[in-house]
């Protein structure tokens, strides 16, 4: 679909077809589609930009990342079709490995999300190599099938458009979370460690921006940063944003919506 320049919802519509694409290319489930329109859903009641409490959440989850002894960024369908170029990008500057990991998994499709990370210059990607595939024994369903070299023995796992029972799962298992999810009350949101109220095509370029400003932080400033989030706050400081945007919007004319 060749979405014109001068249309009110441009970005929206390419970030649409990307999603779209990847389905075709058997990169994304079909159930993936959903999960995008209900993202999308909460993205409008933010304002489809990024708010102040997502730029805390997003400086915490980088220096969670950077103060980990092994990180692992944990790409599904959606991810991987909607910013893999960043992903990478975000994956050599932190140097955080990828593993593909899904919940409609066969072999094949794995291969088919890691070849597109691979072609978007990942030199290499977790997850799809039986031979060292583990299993966590708390779940039942694909997502269980992990790489021992990634998500089994890592302390942090950056799980962005996750499913909540199995970050659930992992932080059971001792291990710190970080998510990007546009629903804080998913239990994905409830659960995680740090949870980033964003729409990932803007949140991971602008951790990209983050990282090279705390690379050269000390472990202690790093955890300086770390103790002063609350990730609870964090929540019901976005469930407070969009309410009164909400309250704020009530009063205006919807005419004048329509015009933005």
């Amino acid at each position: 679909m060749d979405v014109p320049e001068n249309h009110p919802r441009a970005q929206s519509l390419r970030i649409r077809e990307r999603i779209i694409d990847g389905m075709h290319k058997n990169i994304v489930a079909e159930a993936g589609l959903i999960a995008h329109g209900r993202g999308e859903a909460f993205d409008y009641l933010i304002g489809e930009e990024t708010p102040n409490f997502a730029e805390e959440q997003q400086q915490a989850a980088v220096a969670l990342i950077l103060r980990a002894q092994k990180p692992v960024f944990s790409v599904n369908g959606n991810v991987a079709s909607l910013c893999p170029n960043e992903i990478v990008e975000i994956s050599e500057l932190l140097n955080i490995p990828l593993e593909v990991n899904l919940f409609y998994r066969r072999e094949e499709r794995a291969k088919i999300v890691a070849d597109k990370l691979v072609e978007a210059g990942a030199e290499e990607v977790l997850g799809v190599d039986p031979e060292y595939h583990k299993q966590i024994s708390e779940l039942t369903h694909s997502r269980r099938v992990v790489d021992k070299r990634g998500i089994y023995s890592a302390d942090v796992v950056f799980v962005p458009l996750e499913d909540g029972d199995r970050t659930m799962a992992l932080r059971k298992l001792g291990k710190q979370v970080i998510t990007v999810d546009l629903n804080p009350l998913s239990r994905t949101s409830i659960w995680s460690s740090i949870t980033i109220v964003n729409n990932i095509v803007r949140s991971i370029p602008e951790m990209i921006e983050i990282g090279h400003k705390l690379k050269g932080l000390s472990l202690d400033q790093l955890s300086e940063i770390l103790n002063s989030y609350d990730n609870d706050k964090s929540l019901r400081e976005s469930l407070e944003y969009i309410s009164n945007r909400l309250k704020t919007l009530s009063k205006t004319s919807l005419k004048n919506l329509q015009k933005k």
